[in-house]
């Protein structure tokens, strides 16, 4: 199968960036399972009820969250009726909606998507290394799925690492989102599972993580609050992760860091056009 992963969408020109290009990429690589890091696309904090209807409408079939997931108060609600949204399911018991999605692909195979979260630096959650192993017993690659893809919404480079490697063999692949910038680590694991630290954002990188560079600069500078953090409205670059997985053992054949925009060096995948 073929999976795109775009990394956190970033306020309006983020939403633009996918819906720009995600209908002609979905045709043009034949795809078979889209996912979009949503938290950060109203505005830079959380998802609206009509935000998730936008980007589901541009092609993607699950929606991921993080620590911005509710920001914008109606998630609380509309995430309990839209399956297609999932929030970390590391987060505490009794939160609203749910942490993973069985996505059926067009020729009726199955990916499981799950979404994590950090503890390093990010504050409470449960513990990520507990989760996926019950997720993982619950809806096994090649049994209950034929691909998985996990999230992994953290701050640490080594916590993303680290749980990559815990499941390597047993899932097709983990991305990091979070942090707003592309890394340049793309591999397959000696298990079969393909990693990337961090996605990068679907934003305008003439920006500090697709804000406007006034308000942190403030921040950094003098130490004192700066008002509210405003999206740019510059042309956004798409970036995220390309996975193609092995029909027989569902783990990863190939992988590749996709960027696709006016800032960075362009990155797509090869051998799909």
């Amino acid at each position: 199968m073929r999976i795109l992963f775009l990394g956190d969408v970033v306020g309006r020109p983020g939403r633009e960036a996918v819906t720009r290009h995600l209908p002609a990429l979905r045709a043009r690589w034949a795809l078979d399972c889209v996912v979009i890091n949503g938290e950060n696309s109203a505005g830079t904090a959380g998802i609206t009820e009509a935000i998730c209807a936008e980007l589901l409408d541009a092609g993607a079939d699950c929606i991921t969250l993080g620590n911005h997931a509710w920001d914008q108060r109606e998630a609380l609600v509309f995430i309990t009726r839209e399956h297609r949204l999932i929030r970390p399911a590391n987060f505490a018991v009794g939160s609203p909606g749910r942490g993973a999605a069985l996505v059926e692909t067009r020729t009726g195979a199955r990916v499981l998507v799950v979404n994590l979260i950090g503890r390093v630096f990010m504050g409470l959650a449960d513990d990520p290394f507990a989760e996926i192993e019950r997720q993982i017993a619950a809806c096994p690659l090649g049994t209950g799925c034929d691909a998985m893809l996990i999230d992994m919404h953290a701050e640490a480079t080594s916590e993303k690492q680290a749980l990559a490697y815990f499941v390597d063999g047993r899932a097709s692949a983990v991305v990091g989102t979070h942090t707003h910038v592309p890394t340049a680590d793309q591999r397959i694991l000696p298990g079969g599972t393909a990693y990337l630290s961090d996605a990068g954002m679907c934003g305008d990188y003439d920006s500090i993580l697709g804000v406007e560079k006034s308000a942190p600069l403030h921040r950094f500078l003098h130490a004192t609050p700066s008002g509210r953090f405003e999206a740019t409205e510059g042309t956004a670059t798409l970036c995220g992760f390309a996975v193609e997985t092995d029909d027989r053992t569902g783990l990863a054949k190939a992988c590749w860091a996709v960027r696709l925009g006016p800032l960075l060096a362009e990155s797509l995948p090869q051998g799909w056009e």
